[in-house]
């Protein structure tokens, strides 16, 4: 976006001022919604372009007659030229920018205000908040007021989503030509309400070819073909997957019946002897078979050799889920990485078996996909020392030439070319145990289907989380469970699925 200003502003001759007011008209607009007859507002503005957007705000705002007054974060003469011109305006209509100094009259008048608009700092944010800026951002939180953020609240790190010591917590977001990662990475999307994306004048051709490694995955990005009338099961992947232990059988039945549910066209389980029998009950659809294990009911060296010659009749192999932790569990994880030749998902106990020997994922034969959740990735060496998700997972997937598909609020998806999808359904009612099990086999079975893998990836992501949103919709947060979620599966399936 920055680059984007400079280009149209320098190169194509547009006036910064122009952008500027086209940007507070938006944020008026937005304003204008939440104010009633008699309501009143007030402007927080830094003295960067986004201080200038809240005080052309302003001056619309005071053009409309809705009593406004403005506080500036910083000095008079530090405001930017574009910003200046906006000032002026507002001084026209017998507007003024006041010096934010906190008392107990300006706390008085915010807390009696409808609307705050927070123009204290854009996306060019990158230290943290300290002084009269934190004492703003602490009394804009304190208000009642409905408080609209430009750009993005101030506080959060656009390009990480990194909150900077403290961030205003706005009800509505209003940005500007594109959306930021900031936006979308936990925890900074939190702190956004509802985003609005709005064009301010930068010409169509530029925002169209501008050049992003990172996306956000929308509704309008998910799609699943119609399947062809005279296909057949083979058509849509052998799955294979290899998981549980004794004391572990919940994750094995779940991972196998999403990956049907997901459209698998035939999945095959393989589960140690000792829990053969509870699989072969609990599963109708998918196909158990045992197994050699050892006397805890773990997965015995003697498997692997089997294991190698299923995945050879397979499309893609999902090993993890309900295995447990060995050193035979270690090898049988290690040996299928460096030999076995189908995409692999590596998910829950698969990632712990290779948590002490990461080096193992440079010698793999075959496209790699993990599936950690916080703990596993830290386990396995990512970095989230400075917050930042976004870098940690683009940095791991790229050095170790693997799909990553970082777990949590807003799931990460980063691919080994330094591309990465950020995922927006999914929410609390999904924390249970399981439902990473689930994703596990939905991804397993899209790519069975011979999807390319970063849109099987992205879109198992997506309707997982949006399985589980329809779920809380209907249950609510706290009573959704893993079952439910893949009992939800057909439903997100429609809604992505394109017309014949």
């Amino acid at each position: 976006m920055r680059e984007m200003d400079s280009y149209v502003i320098e190169d194509l001759g547009l006036p910064g001022a122009i952008l500027m007011s086209n940007a507070a008209g938006h944020i008026a607009a937005a304003a204008l919604e939440h104010l009633s007859l008699g309501g009143r507002a007030a402007v927080f503005c830094g003295t960067g372009n986004n201080g200038g957007d809240g005080i052309g705000a302003a001056t619309l705002l005071l053009d409309k007659g809705v009593p406004v007054r403005v506080f500036l974060i910083g000095s008079m003469e530090k405001l930017t030229l574009d910003s200046k011109e906006m000032l002026r305006r507002l001084n026209e209509l017998g507007g003024m920018v006041e010096l934010f100094i906190e008392s107990d009259e300006l706390s008085g008048y915010v807390n009696s205000c409808d609307v705050i608009i927070d123009a204290i700092f854009g996306i060019g944010l990158n230290s943290e908040l300290r002084g009269d800026a934190l004492l703003a951002v602490d009394m804009i939180n304190a208000s009642h007021a409905f408080v609209i953020a430009a750009d993005i609240p101030s506080g959060v790190h656009a390009d990480t989503g990194v909150i900077l010591a403290a961030a205003v917590d706005a009800d509505m977001t209003v940005t500007f030509s594109m959306a930021k990662p900031g936006h979308f990475i936990e925890p900074g999307c939190t702190r956004c309400g509802e985003l609005r994306v709005r064009d301010i004048g930068i010409p169509g051709d530029i925002t169209d070819n501008a050049v992003s490694y990172v996306s956000a995955v929308m509704p309008e990005d998910v799609s699943l073909p119609q399947r062809r009338p005279d296909s057949h099961k083979g058509d849509y992947g052998r799955c294979f997957i290899v998981a549980g232990s004794v004391g572990y059988t919940g994750a094995p039945a779940m991972c196998s019946r999403a990956a049907s549910r997901m459209g698998a066209g035939l999945v095959s389980l393989g589960v140690p002897r000792s829990i053969y029998d509870v699989m072969a009950v609990k599963l109708d659809e998918e196909m158990p078979f045992p197994l050699p294990d050892d006397r805890y009911g773990r997965l015995s060296p003697n498997a692997g050799s089997e294991i190698l010659q299923r995945a050879g009749q397979s499309d893609v192999c999902l090993i993890g889920p309900g295995l447990g932790r060995s050193p035979e569990i270690t090898e049988l994880v290690t040996t299928a990485i460096q030999l076995i030749k189908i995409p692999i998902v590596l998910d829950a106990d698969g990632l712990n078996a290779i948590a002490d020997n990461i080096d193992v994922l440079d010698k793999a034969v075959c496209p790699l996909i993990l599936t950690p959740h916080t703990g596993e990735f830290l386990r396995l060496g990512g970095d989230l020392s400075t917050g930042d998700r976004l870098r940690a997972a683009r940095s791991f997937a790229h050095e170790h030439g693997c799909v990553l598909v970082l777990k949590g609020h807003r799931t990460i998806t980063a691919m080994p070319d330094g591309t990465a999808y950020i995922n927006t359904t999914g929410g609390p009612a999904m924390a249970k145990g399981g439902s990473g099990d689930v994703l596990a086999g939905m991804i397993a079975a899209l790519i069975g289907q011979k999807h390319a893998i970063s849109d099987a990836v992205s879109t198992a992501v997506y309707i997982h989380g949006l399985a589980g949103d329809m779920c809380a919709a209907e249950f609510g947060e706290y009573s959704v469970t893993a079952g439910d979620i893949i009992a939800m599966i057909p439903q997100a399936v429609k809604t992505v699925t394109s017309a014949p």
